[in-house]
């Protein structure tokens, strides 16, 4: 038995689904390593305790970016040596290390605060739409920066699809079709209902097409995080969605000498500021649009803050709240 308030009445818990970013477990160049990643994760798991011990349940998403381009890199540079790794695999293998290190420290983070609570991490696959408009048009870039000579190489020998990327470097482009379906949702609900900690749809989920058949086989695209983490809680039920993010946070006129944080919008407020262009696509664009999906499918709230403010968030006390 969960030695928590409620523990005898998991299943009428409110449940608050936390996405954590990808590229909040690395805190700068200096700290790239596992062990800083590990350390990282570490810090943001103090912070999700806190809201255990209150009743609440739980669900963990994560991204994956920075850790996919490395898996990449290394197969690069391995590629005169070893086979190369498939895009979904890169998925499935940083859903298992990262849903690795944030089982791991929840774990020892529930045992030192005296929580008896189980926590697993799911390899999650996503559906998606085999003729999505995305898969004709690959826009996403991932892996490593290229010149524009070893960029048209690779092109041509690989049959990669390349483009330069805002001026930093020429990168390889992937699709990033629309996820339409968590292939492993009932045993998360099942895991849930048991009382159990889950981390899922890490970086977005590994997409998969259904074939003609019925089965499922992987494909060459990424999914967006924010996209597979509003699907998964809404048809979970979730009250809240946390967004721990590298900002306090949202802001009007970010990065200028207008810069105006916001404490509470609507969706409605939301959708005019989007409209206006106040958030950067690929960046804060993706996260308000999810939550805007999120409440419009019956979510109470949506938080975006950073993972030390997550307990004084769920209060009211910092980062950013939308409501219906």
């Amino acid at each position: 038995m969960n030695n928590i308030p409620g523990a005898d009445v998991v299943d009428k818990a409110p449940l608050v689904v936390i996405a954590i970013g990808g590229n909040s477990l690395i805190k700068d160049d200096e700290h790239r390593s596992v062990l800083d990643q590990y350390n990282a994760v570490g810090e943001t798991a103090r912070h999700i305790v806190p809201i255990v011990r209150e009743g609440y349940r739980v669900v963990v998403t994560h991204g994956n970016g920075p850790q996919v381009g490395f898996i990449l890199l290394r197969s690069d540079l391995a590629r005169e040596v070893l086979h190369q790794v498939p895009l979904a695999n890169c998925v499935a293998d940083t859903q298992g290390a990262i849903g690795y290190q944030i089982t791991q420290t929840l774990q020892n983070e529930l045992h030192l605060n005296g929580i008896d609570k189980d926590v697993v991490a799911v390899v999650t696959q996503v559906v998606v739409d085999a003729s999505d408009p995305a898969f004709g048009h690959p826009d996403k870039p991932i892996g490593p920066f290229m010149t524009r000579e070893a960029a048209h190489e690779r092109a041509s020998q690989d049959g990669w699809v390349v483009g330069e990327d805002a001026g930093r470097g020429w990168r390889r482009l992937v699709p990033a079709p629309v996820p339409r379906e968590i292939i492993e949702l009932n045993s998360i609900r099942t895991l849930l209902d048991q009382g159990t900690l889950v981390i899922a749809v890490g970086g977005g989920g590994i997409p998969v097409v259904r074939e003609a058949d019925g089965t499922l086989a992987g494909r060459d695209a990424v999914v967006d995080k924010d996209a597979a983490t509003c699907i998964l809680a809404t048809e979970l039920g979730a009250s809240v969605l946390i967004k721990s993010t590298g900002v306090d946070k949202v802001a009007l006129d970010f990065g200028t000498p207008k810069q105006q944080d916001i404490d509470l919008m609507t969706t409605k407020e939301c959708r005019r500021y989007l409209r206006e262009g106040h958030f950067a696509p690929g960046s804060m664009q993706p996260k308000i649009e999810a939550a805007l999906a999120f409440l419009e499918q019956g979510g109470d709230r949506v938080i975006i803050t950073q993972p030390h403010h997550l307990e004084e968030a769920l209060h009211g006390i910092y980062g950013t709240h939308i409501v219906p």
